[in-house]
């Protein structure tokens, strides 16, 4: 415990914490947003266009957007490793922000295998499994931007750890 309260307390999260600078937490939360709605809005995109949503999209035409995606969650991952740093203490104490991991692990590891199932070279209309990945991508993301923005409400919990 001690090791995350010397992180929690280090100069860079204290001013991430107090400084009045846009550059400090509403900066890095509005970039942790912004990367949201990249991930989001492609794989939410993806996801409908495999439901059969826009079927005059070519599903291989996605292809290029993927780079994007991915560029978004690693603007997610490393503003996230900020907040989580600059409320060390805390986070770690809460079951939902372990919800929220699992959620994203689920949604990371069901988009890899979304894109496998999907993108088929003649186009054909994706298979039962690809429509199945594609509702469960849409729940994992839905839980994962859900149970992030509760852990502004709900507070530390006893006995986790």
């Amino acid at each position: 415990m001690d090791l995350l309260v010397r992180i929690e307390e280090s100069g860079f999260c204290q001013w991430v914490r107090e400084a009045d600078s846009l550059f400090a937490f509403p900066g890095i939360l509005l970039l942790h947003t912004i990367g949201m709605g990249i991930v989001v809005g492609i794989n939410g995109t993806f996801d409908l266009r495999v439901l059969g949503f826009a079927p005059s999209v070519r599903l291989r035409s996605f292809e290029r957007f993927f780079p994007v995606m991915w560029m978004g969650f690693w603007i997610n991952a490393i503003t996230g490793t900020i907040l989580l740093a600059v409320n060390l203490t805390k986070l770690t104490h809460n079951p939902d922000f372990y919800v929220k991991l699992a959620f994203i692990a689920l949604a990371v590891v069901n988009m890899r295998l979304l894109r496998k199932h999907a993108l088929v070279p003649d186009e054909t209309p994706p298979p039962t499994t690809a429509k199945v990945l594609a509702v469960t991508s849409i729940i994992f993301w839905l839980g994962a931007i859900t149970s992030g923005r509760l852990l502004a409400y709900v507070g530390k919990s006893v006995g986790v750890f």
